[in-house]
């Protein structure tokens, strides 16, 4: 394992890490004294990033503001240009995060799955279809921005389509999920998750909706740059406290806020 380490942009730390598969995961730690007082180790996200390959460097805004609230963060590339759409990657990522977690400082026993746009509707396949990761389910869900009519990138399976079924009947051990939305995402409308929020309500399974006053960018504390072709970092106020609705909506996830 390699790794480089810079500052961050606040008295949290980022390193970079090599996976075993090659690929890269940041890890964002929080800064000492961040969160909730004690000695235990924080809660560990890890957090997805959507369909462009390798843009870990566009979850960077919405991880450092999750960190800052006492939250262990990995974020890792995946490519969604692979023949499996990115499968092997992501699932490979999640398995690292698990065995490391404890090694980077976090709490494995508190592990949250979390994703953006195609990385979210992934996490909820995980939290839907936990045979693909050997059972082990994850303590909580939090999809960003994400559809749920088409088949997802870890179990190539339509979330909604997996809730069709006779309901009424408590899922007791269902993975709790959290929904983020903007109201004003025109690449995926917030119905999206309003329809996923009603199939898991209908099955009494645990799920939370956070429609903060933004886009599809701005949910992470970006904005699209179409000269680039991939979401910066933005420094619009309201984009901002837009994204920390996301920020503190997976740090209630993981337990922090």
């Amino acid at each position: 394992m390699t790794a480089t380490t810079r500052p961050g942009t606040s008295a949290e730390t980022v390193e970079t890490v090599a996976m075993p598969h090659g690929k890269l995961i940041d890890v964002h730690r929080p800064a000492p004294g961040a969160g909730p007082r004690g000695t235990a180790p924080p809660p560990v996200v890890l957090l997805w990033h959507g369909v462009g390959p390798d843009e870990r460097d566009v979850m960077r805004p919405l991880a450092e503001a999750v960190a800052r609230e006492g939250v262990l963060v990995l974020v890792p590339d995946w490519r969604s240009d692979e023949p499996d759409g990115g499968r092997a990657q992501l699932l490979a990522s999640l398995e690292f995060a698990r065995a490391r977690a404890a090694g980077l400082g976090g709490d494995p026993e508190r592990f949250v799955l979390a994703g953006w746009s195609a990385g979210g509707s992934a996490a909820v396949g995980v939290a839907l279809r936990p045979d693909v990761v050997g059972g082990r389910r994850p303590a909580a869900v939090v999809s960003i921005a994400s559809r749920y009519d088409l088949p997802n990138r870890t179990t190539g399976t339509v979330p909604l389509t997996d809730l069709t079924g006779p309901t009424g009947v408590p899922e007791t051990s269902a993975v709790p999920v959290t929904l983020v939305h903007g109201t004003a995402d025109t690449l995926i409308p917030a119905g999206r998750s309003r329809d996923l929020r009603d199939a898991l309500a209908a099955r009494e399974r645990p799920v939370f909706l956070e429609e903060p006053a933004t886009d599809h960018a701005g949910v992470i504390m970006t904005e699209y740059d179409p000269a680039a072709g991939r979401c910066r970092p933005s420094e619009d106020p309201g984009v901002l406290a837009a994204g920390r609705i996301t920020a503190r909506a997976i740090a209630r996830a993981a337990g922090r806020a």
